[in-house]
């Protein structure tokens, strides 16, 4: 199930938009990112397929967090030179989003927030799927793994998905949103 938010675009001048592709492994964000990625003439960020051009079968978390910060810093850009922008992975937190939120804000963008969801024996068919149809796509995934992360992943609200919602104040600890976004994604691996 996908459910789509949408902030209105300024009468008369096309704004780039963001779009944040939000959800679980196996729920259908890729897809859904490289359909956005012609639809709209987005420039696509599917942080999974970095991580595996760089690090083939290993996946390290501190890399993929600066590899996340990287890929934002394009995509900001891009959306700063007036391009859409889509960003592919997974954003579990609601802090996340925020942060993003608020830097398209700040370059003059609109956001979109696509959420996605499945059951966990639906997400457990696609990930088997795509682990015997294209392994080099993805990393192999345990139940426990799928049940832990189910747990963690903070579901955007309604007012995040319709644009509703203010981004809000940053958490505690620290003063902007850019501030924390610094701290989420490094600039390099430590």
């Amino acid at each position: 199930m996908m459910t789509r938010s949408a902030r209105s675009e300024g009468a008369g001048m096309r704004q780039p938009k963001l779009f944040l592709t939000v959800g679980l492994p196996c729920t259908g964000k890729t897809t859904a990112a490289r359909r956005i990625e012609i639809e709209q003439e987005a420039l696509r960020l599917t942080k999974d397929e970095w991580v595996k051009a760089l690090y083939g079968h290993a996946n390290p978390p501190s890399a993929g967090d600066v590899i996340e910060g990287r890929l934002i810093q394009i995509g900001l850009r891009t959306l700063e030179l007036g391009n859409n922008v889509v960003i592919d992975f997974g954003l579990w937190s609601r802090d996340e989003r925020s942060a993003l939120r608020q830097a398209a804000a700040d370059v003059g963008a609109t956001v979109e927030i696509l959420y996605f969801e499945l059951t966990p024996a639906e997400q457990r068919i696609r990930l088997d799927r795509r682990q015997a149809e294209a392994p080099n796509t993805t990393w192999p995934m345990s139940d426990e793994e799928l049940t832990d992360w189910a747990a963690t992943i903070e579901i955007p609200t309604r007012g995040e998905l319709d644009g509703s919602e203010p981004v809000g104040n940053p958490p505690v600890g620290f003063v902007t949103w850019a501030e924390w976004h610094r701290h989420r994604w490094p600039p390099s691996v430590s």
